[in-house]
């Protein structure tokens, strides 16, 4: 339709302007219409990822009554347990160069599957007394090690065929547009942050009345169907074929340097090891990157970086750790079953928010997005600082309602941010992914990221040192929590008003 302006000359109409409703809608229907058969056995992968939550309560209620570690110790062990994730990017080069049995795919989520199952069988054993030569704490140390290997193998080569179930031709054999291809990468990122979010609600409150009802034993046990369903949808997945390149020794090389490195400092137990392997890993990992990233024009280097930093600085906010977790379940009365309905809305929510923004956000700057991520989640986490000033004692006396409806209004208000802020980075990273490199690119980039996650802990791990708090020692939490709160918005913000119109 055209119209015609003060000379006579014809231009085109404006478009109607979209109500919120047309919005509303358009938000609901991308997901579905992104959606396409080929890519559910991919999306079973990342289901199972999340649907592994089904031993998450049964494992903290555990650990409190069953274990000898401390917050502080929890914390530091988090570190240890978070930094196979930052080498990825050696797990990346041996899926794209080193084929087994005729697979660079199946057989390494196979591989990954079996770790995870051994290491759900001994936290089983762990619960059961089935080892009783071995103290709880080192059959723990053992059995979440096995289970993080064998989710970081599985999500290495889930990232890769991220993008190989894209398809990059027409029935006909003609190439599709660069821009429907681009759309689709940034969807499939969706959709596997969807799939994710499934697999927690599925479980989220099931896992709470299981570890409600049965032993903890009888749990872990019941989660080895989880790895059983990254297995199916590894064995269905039909993915574009990609010739596997020649193995880059200076990266799968670097890697393994790295990962013995890694081993030799934690096991001789220098002092400040994990801050010591922090640094190795970032220069490691950075080293990596612009070598990988060397192809690409100045600009675009430019512009990940500063989405790269203003992510990792985000990510990297210290959380308050297991102590205030055990505040609600002693302080509070917060139990197994209450614990799993609040999994399940958060689960739910998060789910919802994912299906509803994900198609905005990834259209948006990186740094905006984190920006009013950032506000809400401080705005957010005020009932939390309420609580552990009894302020749920004030509200059952003047309104009726405690700490339980407290607990329940502020999941249900912060849930939906939870898997927003990788979106804009994984579409990112997925449009510039290298043909026959994904795996290794992807790799590099969820090990920066992960990095940010291992400066996190370790901040954790500052805080309960300072703040010490242990069973039934509570006194500390309130700092705690507050300090926490003030580091995660402060840090993030200045660095975001500093960097963020770079990252545009």
């Amino acid at each position: 339709m055209s119209q015609s302006n003060a000379s006579g000359t014809k231009v085109a109409a404006a478009p109607p302007a979209r109500t919120l409703s047309d919005r509303l809608k358009a938000a609901v229907v991308a997901p579905v219409k992104a959606m396409r058969l080929r890519y559910l056995p991919l999306l079973m992968v990342y289901f199972a990822y999340g649907a592994l939550g089904l031993v998450g309560i049964a494992e903290s209620f555990w650990i409190k009554q069953a274990l000898s570690m401390t917050p502080a110790d929890l914390a530091a062990l988090a570190v240890w347990l978070t930094l196979p994730w930052t080498i990825k990017m050696v797990f990346g080069q041996i899926v794209d160069s080193v084929p087994l049995f005729g697979s660079q795919r199946r057989i390494y989520v196979f591989m990954g599957a079996s770790l995870v199952a051994a290491g759900l069988l001994v936290l089983a054993g762990a619960a059961g007394d089935w080892f009783p030569a071995y103290s709880l704490d080192s059959l723990y140390i053992a059995a979440k090690l096995a289970v993080v290997i064998g989710i970081v193998l599985q999500d290495v080569v889930a990232d890769a065929m991220s993008t190989e179930v894209v398809d990059r031709e027409k029935p006909d054999g003609t190439p599709r547009p660069k821009k429907e291809i681009e759309h689709d990468l940034g969807m499939v990122q969706v959709l596997g942050r969807l799939a994710l979010s499934f697999g927690i609600f599925a479980v989220a409150g099931l896992g709470g009345l299981l570890a409600k009802v049965y032993s903890y034993q009888t749990v872990f046990l019941l989660g080895l169907m989880v790895p059983a369903i990254s297995v199916t949808g590894a064995m269905l997945v039909r993915l574009e074929k990609v010739p596997s390149k020649p193995i880059d020794w200076r990266i799968l090389g670097g890697g393994f340097a790295f990962g013995a490195v890694v081993a030799g400092v934690g096991l001789t137990g220098v002092p400040y090891s994990q801050e010591f392997i922090f640094l190795i890993s970032m220069c490691v990992v950075i080293a990596m990157l612009v070598r990988v990233t060397s192809d690409l024009d100045g600009d675009t280097r430019r512009k990940i970086f500063f989405a790269a930093l203003i992510i990792f600085v985000f990510r990297s906010s210290p959380g308050v750790g297991e102590g205030y977790t055990w505040f609600t379940i002693d302080t509070l009365g917060f139990d197994e079953a209450f614990y799993g309905t609040l999994a399940q809305i958060g689960a739910g929510l998060a789910m919802a928010g994912t299906w509803l923004l994900a198609d905005t956000i990834t259209r948006r700057p990186v740094a905006t997005v984190l920006l009013v991520l950032t506000v809400l989640y401080t705005v957010l986490s005020l009932p939390n600082v309420g609580l552990v000033y009894r302020i749920d004692l004030w509200t059952e006396e003047m309104f009726g309602f405690g700490a339980r409806t407290i607990a329940l209004i502020n999941t249900a208000a912060e849930s939906p941010f939870a898997q927003l802020s990788m979106i804009p980075m994984l579409t990112l990273i997925a449009i510039h992914a290298p043909a026959g490199r994904r795996a290794t690119w992807f790799a590099l980039m969820a090990s920066l990221m992960n990095l940010a996650l291992v400066a996190g802990q370790l901040q954790t791990k500052y805080l309960n040192w300072i703040f010490a708090i242990d069973r039934g020692q509570y006194a500390e939490v309130p700092l705690l929590v507050v300090t926490a709160v003030l580091i995660g918005f402060v840090v993030p913000f200045a660095v975001i008003l500093l960097f963020g119109r770079r990252a545009t």
